[in-house]
């Protein structure tokens, strides 16, 4: 790694995905800071879950904590006003036409990246940590390599610095995921994970499941119980 690369701005929603790639950045830069987005969601309850996780890393990992900084929160209503997703609006996921999951919020990702680059701009951070994935991913456009290399250019042009778009994640399965983050935590990071974080399209913490809270029948419980399962199967738990 560069050596100019020292810092971090993690894109944080307190989901598995993103506590990952917060966890992967604690242990390569030296400051890093996290950003989350108040976007008018149905569930509020991520955002909770975002306060719980950093509360936990600090307390179980006082390593990182010297290194985890400021925690930023953004609020980007317009994308609830534009509508037409079931995650901002009271509808039951379905395909649409288009063979996109109606839970894709267009221009979502787009939007975070480039206020994520003027967060980055204003507080010296040299690189934006993001959770997107080819292999596991729901047919997002923006969850894309393509499209993190276009923004990483745009960004790079329009702010004239040398900003990185680091993504983990990218072409690793759910299985994996689960493995990165035994490799960087161990079992206090599974345990973390599987209590605080959120994932569940519908709010639901009701119920903990192996792999953590959620309702177990929404597309977004389904890819993270299936990967449990294959990661169990492969006789990797500690």
């Amino acid at each position: 790694m560069p050596a100019m690369h020292t810092s971090a701005l993690v894109l944080f929603s307190g989901g598995q995905d993103s506590t990952t790639c917060l966890a992967d950045a604690l242990s390569r830069y030296e400051r890093v800071e996290t950003l989350g987005f108040d976007y008018g969601q149905r569930h509020h309850v991520e955002l909770d879950a975002r306060q719980n996780v950093l509360a936990a890393l600090r307390e179980r990992f006082p390593q990182w904590a010297p290194r985890l900084g400021e925690d930023h929160l953004l609020s980007l209503d317009v994308l609830r006003q534009i509508g037409g997703s079931s995650l901002t609006d009271d509808v039951a996921f379905a395909m649409q036409a288009d063979g996109l999951p109606n839970s894709f919020v267009p221009g979502r990702n787009l939007l975070f990246l480039t206020l994520a680059g003027a967060l980055a701009y204003r507080r010296g951070l040299q690189v934006i940590v993001t959770g997107v994935c080819e292999t596991d991913f729901s047919g997002y456009p923006d969850c894309r390599d393509d499209t993190m290399k276009a923004l990483q250019v745009a960004l790079n042009l329009g702010l004239e610095r040398r900003l990185r778009i680091a993504t983990p994640l990218m072409w690793i399965d759910k299985a994996q995921t689960w493995q990165l983050a035994h490799d960087l935590g161990g079992p206090a990071l599974v345990e973390i994970i599987v209590k605080d974080t959120h994932t569940c399209y519908q709010g639901t913490r009701e119920v903990l499941h192996d792999w953590g809270y959620g309702c177990g029948e929404c597309p977004a419980c389904e890819l993270r119980a299936k990967g449990w399962e294959r990661w169990r199967g492969a006789g990797r738990l500690p």
